[in-house]
């Protein structure tokens, strides 16, 4: 086990299984939410080591939801990586001039997505 938990904030129930088993199978710790508040909610409770959001959520979405973990100081450390099926080229830009500490595009290359989920996590601050 990586001893790492990730929040996997994702409203498709396809994506959120995909993106669950892969990352599971790879030896994380996977917390789910479904919607924005959801997704708030958990990360304020359990910190997280990393956020995965999805950005069409119901409810707030994914850019509300992390402005909120954002503004939050239990949870301004941690990092939030944009997870989104919108890849166009401004909308990568847009999504890391928003704040978010990266961006996935779906649908997810299940064979990169450890080592993607990886690269964030070493980013992260030495102390988390």
């Amino acid at each position: 086990m990586t001893g790492h938990r990730i929040l996997l904030v994702e409203d498709n129930e396809r994506n959120l299984k995909l993106v669950r088993d892969v990352l599971q199978y790879a030896g994380y710790d996977i917390l789910e939410a479904r919607t924005g508040e959801q997704g708030v909610e958990l990360a304020q409770r359990s910190s997280p080591h990393l956020v995965l959001m999805d950005l069409q959520l119901p409810g707030i979405d994914g850019e509300q939801a992390f402005r909120l973990i954002r503004d939050d100081s239990r949870t301004s450390g941690i990092p939030v990586v944009a997870l989104t099926a919108s890849a166009m080229k401004d909308d990568r830009a847009r999504v890391l001039q928003a704040g978010f500490d990266g961006y996935l595009e779906k649908p997810i290359n299940v064979r990169a997505l450890p080592a993607q989920v990886l690269a964030f996590l070493s980013r992260e601050e030495p102390n988390r």
